[in-house]
C-alpha cells in the first residue's frame, strides 16, 4: 500500500507541478503578445490558442492538490459557531456532497472523451487539435478530487477546521 500512496503522491504533486508550469507559460505568453502587438507585429495564432488550452489544463491538473491542501475557498462562519460533534457531521457531509458531483463529473467528463474519440472530433483554432486531448483532463481531475474528498469524508482528518477567518 505504501508504493500504491506513493505513485498516487507522485502523480498528484506531478499534475500539480504541471499546472504551476502552465501558470509561468500563461505569464510568457501574455507578456510576448502584448510586447509583440506594441511592436505592431501580429502575434502569432499558437501564442493565444496555447494559452487557451494552458488555462484549462492549469486548473483541472492543480485542481486535485488545491483539495488536498483544503486551498479551495470555503467559508467557515457557519462551522466554526457549531460544536465539535456536530461540526464534523456537516463537514463529512459536505465532503461526501463533493465526492458525489465530483464523481458525477468525472463520469460525465469520461463520456464526453469517449465520444470526441469515437466522433474524431477537432478543435479547430491555428491548428486542427483532438478535442479528447482536452476533455481527457475531466475525469482525471475530477476522478482524483473524488478521492481527495473522499479522504475528508472517510479519514481522521475534516475539511473544515472549525475557525472562522483566515488561517496559513
Amino acid at each position: 500500500m505504501n508504493t500504491v500512496n506513493k505513485l498516487y503522491l507522485w502523480v498528484l504533486y506531478t499534475m500539480a507541478g504541471i499546472a504551476g508550469a502552465m501558470l509561468v507559460w500563461l505569464m510568457i505568453s501574455v507578456v510576448t503578445s502584448v510586447v509583440m502587438r506594441n511592436l505592431a507585429l501580429q502575434p502569432f495564432a499558437w501564442l493565444f490558442t496555447s494559452s487557451e488550452y494552458a488555462i484549462l489544463y492549469m486548473t483541472m491538473l492543480g485542481a486535485p492538490w488545491l483539495v488536498r491542501e483544503k486551498g479551495h475557498v470555503h467559508i467557515e462562519l457557519v462551522t466554526a459557531a457549531l460544536p465539535a460533534p456536530t461540526r464534523r457531521i456537516v463537514s463529512r457531509s459536505v465532503a461526501a456532497a463533493c465526492v458525489a458531483v465530483c464523481a458525477l463529473l468525472a463520469w460525465k467528463g469520461g463520456e464526453l472523451m469517449l465520444t470526441n474519440i469515437a466522433q474524431n472530433d477537432l478543435d479547430v483554432r491555428a491548428y486542427y487539435f483532438p478535442k479528447w486531448i482536452l476533455t481527457a483532463a475531466f475525469p482525471i481531475s475530477f476522478g482524483l478530487m473524488a478521492i481527495e474528498f473522499g479522504r475528508f469524508v472517510f479519514g481522521t482528518e475534516l475539511m473544515h477546521s472549525g475557525e472562522a477567518g483566515i488561517h496559513e
